[in-house]
């Protein structure tokens, strides 16, 4: 759903607005255009689903965040936050990034994986339905692209949605060197070595804080946690 969240997060400029002028936002002012107001009220539920829309959670605020700074990051940075907040975005991860660049990825290969990982939890049309759903948001984010036929191509990583990455992953307390290779990392889809160069673009722009020799490094966020969420 990156289109509707580029226009509501554009439509709402302030970082720090509450998750009830999201709300207000889409079902009372209609600034995604929907034309009943149970779409409206289905969509806020579904962006709330992915991305939360609340600047009280880490995950959103940071989105915001690099949201604002990094434009060209923005399919990826969508992406990275569904993918921690959906269980089948996630579960669908390792079968899409395996593939080889410009291999065909079919829609029915994804539909007996998601079925081999959630054995009879979904009806024949719906894994059609999902599958579809899941091919279109990895198309969004630039892991895939066709219409048709679906290909494996590369995402392209920004220093915004590589700092986002290396966020998520010191949200579940893993530091140092092991920040670049974590599940968030991969979605990245580049060699860690670019990812380094990316983060050290980022810290240079005063987003986060990146030191490093060789490979002991010191990672915080002092723009994006409180006090008690750092400790």
């Amino acid at each position: 759903m990156i289109h509707e969240l580029e226009i509501l997060l554009s439509y709402i400029p302030e970082l720090d607005a509450p998750k009830s002028e999201y709300i207000k936002a889409i079902e009372e002012d209609n600034c995604l255009g929907k034309r009943s107001g149970e779409n409206r009220k289905r969509t806020a539920s579904h962006l709330i689903e992915l991305y939360s829309l609340d600047p009280s959670v880490a995950l959103f605020r940071a989105l915001r965040y690099f949201w604002d700074k990094d434009e060209k990051g923005r399919p990826l940075l969508a992406l990275q936050c569904a993918y921690a907040r959906d269980p089948i975005l996630r579960i669908s991860a390792p079968f899409i990034l395996a593939y080889q660049e410009d291999s065909i990825v079919s829609r029915e290969e994804l539909e007996r994986y998601i079925d081999s990982q959630e054995p009879d939890r979904f009806s024949k049309a719906t894994l059609k339905s999902t599958a579809q759903n899941l091919n279109s948001s990895w198309t969004q984010s630039g892991h895939l692209k066709g219409r048709a036929k679906k290909y494996r191509s590369r995402a392209i990583a920004t220093a915004g949605s590589t700092a986002y990455a290396l966020f998520m992953g010191y949200l579940t307390s893993i530091g140092g060197i092991s920040l670049f290779e974590t599940e968030y990392t991969k979605l990245l889809d580049c060699p860690v070595d670019k990812a380094i160069d990316l983060a050290e673009s980022a810290s240079r722009q005063g987003w986060f804080v990146f030191r490093r020799i060789e490979d002991i490094m010191e990672i915080r966020f002092p723009n994006l946690m409180n006090t008690k969420e750092i400790r």
